[in-house]
């Protein structure tokens, strides 16, 4: 429903009036100032102050803020990422999952496999979701080489293409962060991509491992953490992604069959700095919440054994509840940090008056307008259940969530990487403009809620990314269904 013009006129007043309140009290006590001073008593002043006391109070005033910046925290910056995309033949269509899983009888029995595809179905992924080479055999292929296979893929694909877009060179990379929540190798990753480019020999090199799909903000706030310290002009390359073909679940336990049916191929590279030089995007913000304390929420993604000995990832039916109630948690810390006043404003009188009527009638919060302070919103495509989930309880539009819902349709849930690939679909469709900000939000094992905030400061002139094929068909209309088995 339309809200009313006289309202929407009232409602931008109110936050034209509160975000910019000292603005308009200094120009007030300016102006009431220079009505009781007449204009050749105001000169008459002036020209008694003598240049070198001009001088030095400009010399003063530099100094406080050269003081200023030296004693904050270097900014951070996004100088470029890239995505892998899959070559068409990795394509998984519902209709080779449903004879694939017919052609497994002895590991997955008919009640399983129909659970699978009513899931599939209803899931939000589209028929262009693509699967490693392992999963197209029969059985699929979980050894070792595989999985090694499908690293180099993925990993060196989304590397090369995040070194293709910029000037920044390998030897350039001072630190290296890679993330992969299941899969851990050794030689790990890290060494890997330090083999493959060739890094420097002193180049820091992290591996992050069981964090599921929040790590790749995980690491954009260890990078953050490390380049606030660090020499100017350090350089840090992030490599986020989940290997799949070591990890497939052959059981029939309908919570450890959700990551078979929802999971995809893919993986994102970022190169961050502590120089604007060259930078896309400037890091504002990054919170993390961690809510292990609850064993309701340690046990919602857990990796374990089912009864009969199969290895798999057990997802909790309470996932996209749990999702909510960490990302209120999380909410709290951010939502001061990036709120204007005017939405703080109407937070604090909602909590003043639940207080004050305690005990005589229920008084709802104030549920906080995230798009005063945001113009692109990126929830980690997850599932159709989590999308839903954060959209109701922040009160979006499906405008809004559009990215999330069309990168889970086109591309799965790729993990760790989704929200690049979200970023990479505002973007592709000319929506990004130079001042915009970006929230970006993650789930991830644990329980983790990650919130990043970024700030456009130069768009895409090559938008092409992981949607170049197909940014055309998009958006798609997704079918409207039941939400019983959709919250993964």
């Amino acid at each position: 429903m339309n809200t009313p013009l006289h309202v929407r006129f009232l409602r931008t007043m109110y936050r034209l009036v509160v975000d910019n309140f000292l603005a308009i009290a200094a120009v007030a006590t300016a102006a009431g100032a220079l009505q009781r001073t007449s204009p050749e008593a105001a000169l008459a002043l002036a020209r008694a102050i003598r240049p070198v006391h001009w001088l030095l109070a400009l010399l003063l005033a530099a100094a406080a803020a050269k003081l200023r910046r030296l004693g904050r925290p270097k900014d951070v910056y996004l100088v470029e990422y890239g995505c892998f995309r899959p070559k068409a033949w990795f394509r998984a269509p519902f209709a080779t999952c449903l004879e694939h899983a017919h052609l497994m009888p002895y590991l997955v029995d008919e009640e399983s496999v129909s659970f699978a595809i009513r899931l599939l179905e209803r899931s939000g992924l589209g028929e262009e979701t693509c699967v490693p080479e392992a999963y197209h055999y029969m059985p699929p292929d979980r050894s070792l080489k595989a999985s090694r296979d499908e690293t180099e893929l993925v990993i060196f694909s989304a590397v090369d293409d995040v070194f293709a877009r910029t000037t920044v060179k390998p030897e350039e990379i001072d630190v290296l962060i890679v993330n992969c929540s299941i899969f851990t190798p050794t030689p790990v990753f890290a060494d890997m991509v330090v083999n493959r480019y060739n890094l420097r020999a002193d180049v820091q090199n992290v591996n992050l491992s069981g964090m599921g799909c929040s790590a790749g903000l995980v690491s954009v706030g260890l990078a953050k953490n490390l380049l606030h310290v660090a020499p100017p002009g350090t350089n840090v390359l992030i490599v986020s992604t989940e290997i799949l073909s070591s990890q497939y679940y052959v059981g029939t336990e309908r919570a450890m069959l959700l990551p078979n049916c929802l999971f995809r191929m893919g993986a994102a590279a970022m190169i961050l700095s502590n120089s604007s030089e060259r930078a896309r995007f400037k890091l504002t913000r990054a919170v993390r919440t961690v809510t292990a304390a609850r064993d309701a929420d340690y046990r919602c993604v857990f990796q374990e054994e089912d009864d009969k000995g199969n290895t798999g990832i057990r997802l909790s039916k309470d996932l996209a509840t749990t999702a909510g109630h960490a990302l209120k948690s999380n909410i709290a810390a951010f939502g001061p940090l990036v709120l204007p006043a005017s939405e703080q404003l109407l937070v604090a009188l909602s909590f003043l008056k639940r207080k004050l009527l305690s005990g005589r009638a229920k008084v709802r919060l104030y549920r906080p307008d995230f798009r005063t302070a945001f113009e692109h919103i990126c929830i980690h495509a997850g599932g159709r259940g989590v999308i839903d989930e954060v959209q109701a309880g922040l009160g979006l539009s499906d405008e809004d969530v559009e990215a999330s819902r069309m990168t889970l349709h086109r591309f799965g849930n790729t993990s760790s990487s989704s929200v690049l690939y979200e970023l990479a679909y505002i973007e592709a469709k000319g929506m990004m403009k130079k001042g915009d900000r970006v929230w970006m939000i993650s789930f991830g094992a644990g329980f983790d809620c990650n919130s990043v905030a970024w700030e456009c400061v130069k768009p895409a002139a090559n938008a092409d990314g992981p949607w170049v094929d197909c940014i055309h068909r998009y958006p798609v209309q997704l079918p409207e269904i039941a939400k019983d088995i959709s919250n993964s």
